[in-house]
């Protein structure tokens, strides 16, 4: 038993040391996106005041490819020893998990460092889409069931899955056009071609300023200062706890020593208290939410259980 006992000390002891002279190389960010997408610039944003803190360069590796999947698979398969942080965010890491077979398990090969921020949803169709009001507009959906059509950036896709869940909530019956990304998605939206999209404030934002799209409300339940004016969907069609959207965060490898984590965690939500970093966050689109290891991982909890039941109800499935 005290062998046992000596050896468990021994580890901590050796944890601790290591944390202690943590950093002392350049650490990796693996991005599991091609450059320029959402994810990709909130991660390089977040290395490049990260790396100020830490005194050591945070470099990007973009691991695209396969919805994300590729990349956070190589930084679950990576060493724990706080030198491989993954920019996660919820399609690879909360939804791809649950609609098709995928070779890491989240909540067993990650541990959550820092959530970083929700990237919200509009309701948004052509400009002359015939209502005035999200009320409006779900009336004229019930009363012509299956008579009117949504856009989204692919079955499965988040966008699909939150509009789903608002579909369910309003109860309403429309007709999917998916697509191979938002860009074209929107493209037909503004062309008139399908009636509603439920897409990214940072994809449909410059759209509606533009008069390009009719916004309706937002996808935050407490509404967004990204988008002033623009009203909560849950207050405006009468639903209490439509709260939803896309999270980013950073992860790193299951079996990180603890005190890395909390090291990182600290340095993270620093660098989202610099009103610089905080600006180029609120231009990319994101809400800044900052939540540590216990609420993040609470957080990842919540919306896995969320999204596992818009695909059940929704019977959604990808080929």
């Amino acid at each position: 038993m005290n062998r046992i006992l000596f050896f468990a000390i021994s580890l901590l002891c050796a944890a601790a040391v290591h944390a202690q002279g943590y950093p002392n190389k350049p650490i990796r960010m693996v991005v599991p996106w091609p450059p320029g997408q959402a994810t990709d610039l909130v991660g390089r944003l977040m290395a490049m005041k990260m790396s100020e803190l830490l005194g050591q360069p945070i470099v990007i590796d973009n691991r695209a490819g396969a919805g994300g999947t590729i990349g956070t698979d190589n930084a679950a398969k990576s060493a724990p020893d706080g030198y491989t942080i993954l920019a996660g965010s919820s399609g690879p890491a909360t939804v791809s998990p649950l609609l098709q077979k995928v070779p890491y398990d989240v909540e067993k090969d990650f541990a959550p460092v820092r959530l970083v921020g929700v990237s919200p949803y509009l309701l948004v169709t052509h400009p002359a889409f015939p209502a005035n009001s999200a009320k409006d507009f779900i009336d004229l959906l019930r009363a012509n069931p299956g008579k009117y059509t949504f856009s989204s950036s692919g079955t499965g896709a988040t966008a699909h899955l939150i509009c789903e869940w608002f579909n369910s909530l309003a109860q309403v019956k429309a007709v999917h056009v998916p697509y191979k990304g938002s860009a074209q998605s929107l493209t037909d939206l503004m062309s008139g071609q399908v009636a509603y999209s439920i897409e990214t404030l940072a994809g449909t934002g410059p759209h509606v300023r533009a008069g390009k799209l009719k916004a309706f409300g937002i996808s935050l339940e407490k509404g967004s200062a990204l988008a002033p004016g623009i009203p909560a969907l849950a207050q405006v069609a009468a639903m209490p706890g439509f709260d939803v959207g896309a999270w980013l965060g950073l992860m790193v490898p299951a079996g990180t020593p603890r005190e890395i984590v909390n090291r990182l965690a600290l340095e993270a939500d620093k660098a989202l208290q610099n009103p610089e970093t905080r600006e180029r966050l609120a231009g990319i689109g994101l809400e800044i939410d900052s939540r540590g290891p216990e609420a993040f991982a609470a957080y990842l909890k919540g919306e896995s259980a969320r999204f596992a039941s818009i695909i059940k109800n929704g019977n959604i499935k990808i080929d």
